[in-house]
């Protein structure tokens, strides 16, 4: 995960490598050069809950690696599976390139690039499960 650069806002909250860090009264950039550092701001983490869709239990897989709480072995085979059970439903180019990017971060066991891929497909979901019957 060299070189990411995250910009906080203030009193913003990121976990990086299992640490909380919030951010202080002023906007920040913070330069993440470990490489394969877990970091998952926590505005975007999905919480059990919300994990109810197809892609929402991807993410949420892809989240727990990255807070520590899944061993990346047992779970880069479970996000793969997944991967390919959405590659068969979501077929347009779009949907398509996002699921390759997911699938090749995860294999390069870059958690993070996995979950930003894979989060992309969150609004698509939720355009196709909102849609009238026809």
């Amino acid at each position: 995960m060299s070189g990411l650069v995250l910009k906080l806002g203030p009193r913003e909250r990121v976990l990086i490598n299992g640490a909380v860090i919030e951010n202080g009264d002023r906007r920040s950039r913070l330069s993440i050069v470990t490489p394969n550092a877990n970091v998952l701001r926590l505005r975007d983490a999905i919480h059990p809950d919300e994990a109810k869709t197809p892609v929402r239990r991807i993410c949420y897989a892809a989240q727990l690696v990255l807070t520590g709480d899944a061993d990346p072995r047992e779970a880069k085979n479970q996000i793969l599976l997944r991967i390919e059970e959405l590659s068969q439903i979501l077929v347009d180019p779009d949907s398509r390139r996002l699921l390759t990017q997911a699938s090749s971060a995860l294999l390069g066991e870059q958690y993070y690039q996995c979950l930003k891929a894979l989060r992309a497909l969150i609004p698509r979901e939720d355009r196709l499960l909102s849609a009238p019957e026809q």
